[in-house]
């Protein structure tokens, strides 16, 4: 089987990213036809990144990802606050935070590993399900028990 691979991205002069072009790779694709003996090309381009996808127009990734970034800083902020000044306030934001944080990061392994329409829609009801519970579960201990800075420190303190 032949293929032929250009890269478009190298062939223009100056310095830019490859991973700023609109396709990262052209090859066409030799197949032979079931009833012709002459093979006809195809041509597969593969792109860098979803955001290609995307309309010109559509910030919903970036800011996504802005977002994520966000909450990352704010969780690493959170813990000094929260063990110099533990509180209602302050134990219901870190439940919010950390179950919003990894409903995010197991969205994206769902993303990337599970494929198929009907295992998408089983593995996204299985998210939302699973970031629910764990979102009453921290505020049930919240009300109901000591707090989840309280009990880190008294984790600590053992």
């Amino acid at each position: 089987m032949a293929s032929i691979v250009r890269l478009s991205s190298v062939c223009r002069r100056g310095v830019k990213p490859l991973f700023y072009q609109t396709t990262l790779l052209a090859r066409p694709l030799v197949v032979p036809h079931k009833h012709q003996e002459q093979p006809y090309q195809l041509t597969a381009k593969i792109h860098a990144s979803q955001a290609l996808y995307a309309g010109s127009g559509s910030k919903a990734a970036s800011m996504h990802w802005t977002a994520e970034r966000i909450l990352s800083v704010a969780l690493l902020a959170m813990g000094p606050v929260a063990y110099f000044s533990p509180g209602p306030v302050m134990d219901y934001s870190l439940a919010a935070a950390l179950t919003l944080h990894g409903h995010w990061g197991i969205g994206q392994v769902l993303t990337d590993y599970v494929h198929g329409e009907p295992k998408i829609k089983l593995a996204n009801a299985g998210l939302f399900l699973l970031s629910t519970v764990t979102f009453a579960g921290l505020c049930y201990f919240n009300y109901h028990d000591v707090g989840i800075c309280k009990a880190v420190a008294l984790l600590w303190s053992k």
